[in-house]
């Protein structure tokens, strides 16, 4: 694979560069943060996902890039930081987690017209979400009595869940091609960690 150079042990593959600049996100700069990043490790798959919210009346652009290599995770993150009026900024941030560090692969399929889907078909939302135990969320609700005359508080019951990060792709917005992209990606990353998915 030819791999496109800019300085010594910096390098990514053309495929990651040009998914970089087909996302249309200040592509020299995610592409010089990704770089940074990776040190000089070769990347073995790559997840490049752009998204466009609206915060009231401002437009707001990010782009998020996964990069697995043989050792470590690589996630950037770029986007607008600038309010209304201002000049135009922009924040990348990088983190790096080591493979064994990765506690989860998990795809959420959603499927409209379940009855008639056909196996395989890429016309679907996918949540595609990555935990290695920087964030966690905890779900708090009632503890419930089996008794439904019982009034005693039964104080609360939960769940523990890591979500470091979690990235939605449409079929309809995205491209039924980036849909199967970030299903390969989920495949792979579940394989590199040890676990398995089906994705």
């Amino acid at each position: 694979m030819r791999r496109v150079t800019q300085g010594p042990e910096r390098a990514l593959p053309e495929d990651l560069t040009s998914a970089i600049t087909r996302a249309g996100y200040y592509p020299a700069l995610v592409c010089d943060v990704v770089e940074s990043a990776l040190a000089g490790e070769e990347v073995v798959s790559h997840l490049v996902h752009q998204e466009t919210t609206f915060d009231h009346e401002t437009v707001r652009r990010h782009v998020t890039v996964l990069a697995v290599t043989s050792r470590r995770l690589v996630i950037a993150h770029a986007d607008d930081h600038a309010e209304p009026g201002a000049q135009a900024t922009a924040t990348a941030t990088t983190e790096t987690v080591p493979l064994d560090a990765v506690r989860g692969v998990m795809v959420t399929h959603v499927v409209t017209e379940p009855e008639g889907f056909v196996q395989n078909s890429p016309s679907r939302d996918i949540t595609l979400t990555l935990g290695w135990g920087a964030v966690s969320r905890l779900d708090l609700l009632p503890a419930q009595c089996g008794d439904p005359d019982c009034t005693a508080d039964h104080g609360f019951e939960g769940t523990v869940a890591s979500d470091d990060i979690s990235l939605r792709i449409s079929a309809a917005a995205d491209g039924e091609a980036a849909v199967e992209r970030a299903l390969s990606f989920a495949r792979h990353l579940s394989r590199a960690i040890g676990g398995s998915v089906r994705a």
